[in-house]
């Protein structure tokens, strides 16, 4: 699996995997940190970030802010495998800055078996969207977080 940071050519396969139009993903790629995760190719080349590619396959992707000592994971989706991978990006930039990691997850999230291995806690109820619960989930100290690569 190979991550990376986002392009705005890859919003419609970030919709793809986030249920979401382009255009609003396209924004997320614009007003956040954003990566994505695909798999293995060897055929990349020399263009890691696959720009020159119109048919992108993606396995996941995370996005995420920081504020008040907090990274705050704004969107993760894709494979359990890919999430997991995935929430190493924001937990090395926390460990960094000596910040926590905080997300919101709905219940049938696939980023959920990923945050539990990672040592986040559940921190309660998290606000609904449309109508659905979310549950917060937070790891305090980002640099105790296990390695997902190990």
């Amino acid at each position: 699996m190979h991550v990376r940071e986002a392009v705005e050519a890859d919003a419609p396969a970030l919709a793809a995997v986030a249920g979401s139009p382009a255009d609003v993903m396209r924004n997320l790629v614009h007003d956040r940190t954003v990566r994505v995760a695909e798999p293995d190719d060897p055929d990349r080349g020399s263009d890691p970030s696959g720009d020159a590619d119109d048919d992108r396959e993606l396995l996941g992707f995370v996005s995420f802010d920081a504020d008040a000592g907090t990274v705050h994971v704004t969107g993760i989706d894709g494979t359990e495998a890919a999430c997991e991978r995935l929430l190493a990006e924001p937990i090395e930039f926390a460990a960094g800055e000596s910040m926590a990691v905080e997300t919101l997850l709905p219940p049938d999230s696939p980023a959920i078996g990923a945050v539990d291995r990672l040592g986040f806690e559940e921190a309660g109820a998290g606000p609904r969207f449309d109508g659905d619960p979310t549950i917060r989930y937070r790891l305090e100290s980002a640099a105790d977080a296990r390695d997902p690569e190990t």
